[in-house]
């Protein structure tokens, strides 16, 4: 992919996670939450200009500086969203006010991590930049499934299909 089309790649993605993520929403633990990410992933590896090859130990530096930031921005932002549990045992997620400061934080140290790669004259492309919105991504989610998994009640198991909801608790009559 082109660059201009990895930058629009990346902006869509960041929008449409962050504009999802301030509103309520369910927390589906048996879902593939790792898919986006993983597919992000896919598509930043593809790149061969991951890492400039004029530039390779200042590169692979930023690169795992980047991904160090994007890890970093996950977990607070998994830990800083709200999370609670519905009377019919859903579990809900909400980002807060700390959860965007956290997204601040991280744009700035990324822009800070973009300027000191081009005044090192390292050619940096929009794939690291993409590797890092994905591992950012897989963290948040595996966070808040681990935190809905805590919520859910751990006493008796659900009733099976065909199996009576309310069980005597006394002697039956024949």
């Amino acid at each position: 992919m082109s660059g201009l089309v990895d930058a629009l790649l990346i902006v869509v993605v960041v929008v449409v996670v962050i504009a999802r993520q301030f509103r309520a929403s369910r927390i589906d633990t048996g879902r593939r939450w790792w898919l986006l990410p993983a597919v992000l992933a896919v598509v930043a590896l593809r790149e061969p200009e991951l890492v400039d090859a004029h530039h390779r130990t200042t590169s692979v530096a930023l690169l795992t500086a980047e991904l160090l930031t994007g890890l970093a921005i996950g977990a607070g932002w998994g830990w800083t969203s709200r999370i609670w549990t519905e009377p019919d045992g859903a579990v809900w997620s909400r980002s807060t006010k700390a959860s965007g400061a956290v997204w601040a934080v991280g744009i700035g140290l990324r822009a800070g991590l973009f300027a000191l790669g081009a005044a090192l004259g390292v050619h940096q492309d929009s794939s690291a930049l993409l590797l890092a919105l994905a591992a950012t991504l897989l963290v948040r989610s595996g966070t808040l499934v681990s935190r809905a998994h805590s919520l859910r009640p751990t006493g008796a198991p659900a009733p099976a299909y065909g199996e009576p909801m309310f069980r005597s608790t006394g002697k039956e009559r024949v």
